[in-house]
């Protein structure tokens, strides 16, 4: 049985910092694309960064892209997402997702998902 649980949302002022980290168990993590979505109240979700399998290459969108940087610690089954320079924009529910498919970049894409970490970022 799979399993993704996040941790590290919380509340945060305009300019400042988090990290996530989502940690895996029940699949072979090194072989998964593993990437961050976000998803704002009446919002479609978003691709905010995926990273391969071996932690080599990874993607972002352009709204995040200077700002924030997803990592991966294989031998600990767990993504990070390092988030600065934080934007009240940025406030959404972060889900982590893993599918074998390279960098993909569609959330229909995702077999598997975490249940999310809140991130606010207040004005």
């Amino acid at each position: 049985q799979v399993q993704l649980v996040e941790s590290g949302g919380g509340l945060v002022q305009t300019g400042g910092s988090l990290r996530l980290s989502c940690e895996a168990s029940g699949l072979p993590f090194s072989a998964y694309t593993m990437a961050w979505f976000r998803q704002a109240p009446g919002k479609e979700p978003e691709l905010v960064a995926a990273i391969s399998g071996g932690g080599s290459n990874a993607l972002y969108a352009d709204s995040v892209k200077g700002r924030f940087t997803i990592s991966r610690d294989n031998a600990k089954n767990t993504v990070f997402l390092q988030m600065t320079s934080l934007k009240p924009e940025d406030t959404a529910t972060y889900t982590c997702a893993a599918d074998r498919q390279y960098l993909a970049r569609d959330p229909g894409d995702y077999d598997h998902w975490g249940q999310g970490t809140q991130v606010t970022v207040s004005s």
